[in-house]
């Protein structure tokens, strides 16, 4: 039975069930201050578990009680060290999503472990990261954006996917914070990041006040090409979102009106 087949009553029972045994099972677990500690096997059974409602209850409670017990961090980090290792992905997914969890409040002492999850094997634990970093990135920007600075310019191109993907929702109500780290990649050649970087500008363009944010800084770029085909993906979202602020032909006389047209062929536009 999947958690969303249980009662509303039922399901609240059951993640206060995973919370106290997980908290009991780090409490119990064997731990010798420095650095080196088991994972608990209940812990395990719920991050390896098929149904994702309950490996999330399983992450929540993971950081609640890191985030509740100074006294436990190290203890915890060291078995979320232990997850990133283990052979099931899903389990590296949830350890991704606790240290998500945690770094919405304070990255530091996520970083290194956090850092190790950024060229995982599998895409399920890659895309646990950008959805960490998203998290991140709304909650706790300032410590997310200078993650991303530093490792934008990685010479791994998956990195640097998960990078742009991963400050996009900030970017939302944000731009001006996106815009420049992007600006670092405006001569980017490989394919994947490339679009990864168009779409997130279309992404970042719709909402009220947005535009004109985005519009100013593409100005400033100097990879002409790169900005005509961003201005495409910014009028194809207007068109797919119809809740964005401006409608398509709305946004494309605002662009035309404001771009400069220096280096850039409108007949393509």
């Amino acid at each position: 039975m999947g958690f969303y087949d249980l009662s509303k009553d039922e399901r609240s029972k059951l993640v206060k069930q995973i919370h106290d045994e997980i908290e009991e099972s780090i409490l119990n677990a064997k731990f010798d201050g420095d650095g080196n500690s088991s994972a608990p096997e209940i812990l395990v059974q719920y991050a390896s578990n098929e149904d994702g409602y309950i490996r999330k209850a399983a992450y929540n409670a993971v950081a609640k009680i890191y985030l509740e017990n100074n006294d436990l961090h190290k203890k915890i980090l060291t078995i979320m060290a232990e997850l990133l290792n283990n052979s099931n992905p899903k389990v590296r997914q949830t350890a991704v999503y606790v240290l998500g969890e945690i770094g919405t409040k304070d990255i530091t002492d996520i970083l290194v472990i956090f850092e190790t999850a950024l060229t995982d094997e599998h895409h399920s634990v890659r895309n646990a990261v950008i959805g960490a970093l998203k998290r991140m990135g709304q909650r706790n920007p300032k410590q997310t954006f200078k993650f991303a600075s530093k490792h934008i310019q990685s010479k791994n191109p998956m990195i640097r996917r998960e990078i742009v993907h991963g400050i996009e929702l900030r970017g939302r109500t944000h731009p001006e914070e996106v815009m420049p780290i992007l600006k670092k990649l405006e001569y980017e050649e490989d394919k994947a990041v490339k679009q990864m970087i168009i779409h997130v500008i279309g992404q970042i363009s719709y909402k009220k006040g947005c535009l004109e944010v985005v519009v100013r800084d593409l100005n400033d770029w100097s990879n002409k090409g790169l900005v005509l085909e961003a201005f495409k993906e910014i009028v194809e979202v207007h068109e797919n979102y119809k809740f964005a602020t401006r409608t398509p032909e709305q946004a494309k006389n605002y662009i035309k009106k404001n771009l400069e047209t220096k280096n850039l062929n409108l007949e393509e536009f």
